[in-house]
């Protein structure tokens, strides 16, 4: 899993993009909601604790300029947003504050006789996948389509069971896409039995092209990016219940070129396909884009 401790007040991090992200997500919620957030009636006590924590105690501490509180409220100095300090009792209501107040996903699990199960999710930044499917399901059926995931699930597990109260874990995925679009909800991610159309090219970087007057001035936004999630694990102390959380960031791969790392990258591309989870390549897409990703890196 290649998890290191890091520590709790890590565990949101506020960006210089930030308002353009909550501007987003507040849209992303109102289009989508019934995807994005959920809950089950055993995840209410977990939503109204990470609630509570959240604007009550951790944000107003950790970022004293941009958020404070007093008994009543929490104000969000950077929108303007004032909400109540007490979660509301409807948990959809108080996963959506939590959504336009911080840019980070959040799903919550407890633990059961049948392992690790999602009780509740704000995910407005989801990388392929539909939230609202993960919702009252284990971790084993939540990661059904990852290939090998049943070399890694039991040790997941165990390791989920013994995360201590105020000890916390992160990590890095990453992925390449083929859109700027932060809320996918089904199309970065290949399972068996899918059709799949190999090697097609993927605009870089943004293209403009004009022809006679008569045709029109053609934009080529379809830019790839990679894209990463710096995930992290900790349990809440009152209810017990895990939260994993991730925040989301995009690098056009123009930029990584930019950088002088674009041999690193298509090296890290192809090395999906000799990884110790067979399967991977195609899972993450890497047979439809990594061939001109990976001549573009290196040219």
């Amino acid at each position: 899993m290649a998890l290191r401790s890091t520590t709790p007040s890590d565990l949101i991090v506020i960006d210089t993009n930030y308002l353009s992200r909550i501007q987003q997500r507040k849209r992303i919620m109102a289009e989508h909601k019934p995807h994005v957030l959920g809950c089950i009636p055993e995840g209410i006590g977990a939503v109204r604790e990470v609630y509570s924590y959240t604007l009550g105690d951790y944000l107003p501490a950790r970022y004293p300029s941009l958020f404070s509180r007093n008994e009543k409220s929490f104000r969000n100095h950077v929108t303007d947003d004032c909400l109540p300090i007490d979660p509301p009792d409807d948990p959809v209501a108080a996963l959506s504050a939590l959504g336009k107040t911080v840019e980070d996903d959040m799903f919550l699990l407890r633990e059961t006789p049948n392992g690790h199960q999602c009780v509740a999710f704000l995910c407005c930044f989801p990388s392929g996948f539909d939230p609202a499917e993960k919702l009252g399901k284990n971790l084993k059926a939540i990661h059904g389509p990852v290939p090998s995931y049943d070399k890694i699930g039991p040790s997941m597990e165990r390791y989920f069971s013994r995360l201590e109260v105020g000890k916390s874990s992160c990590r890095i995925n990453w992925s390449v896409t083929t859109s700027s679009e932060l809320c996918n909800l089904g199309t970065n991610h290949l399972n068996d039995g899918d059709e799949v159309e190999e090697n097609t090219d993927v605009y870089i970087e943004e293209v403009r092209t004009s022809k006679p007057s008569s045709y029109v001035l053609y934009s080529y936004v379809y830019k790839a990016r990679v894209r990463m999630e710096l995930q992290t694990l900790m349990r809440l102390p009152r209810t017990r219940a895990i939260l994993f959380s991730f925040k989301t960031y995009t690098y056009p791969v123009k930029d990584v070129k930019a950088e002088g790392l674009g041999p690193d990258l298509a090296d890290a591309i192809e090395g999906l396909k000799r990884g110790n989870a067979p399967g991977m390549w195609t899972y993450k897409g890497g047979v439809r884009w990594g061939k001109s990703v990976c001549e573009y890196l290196r040219s």
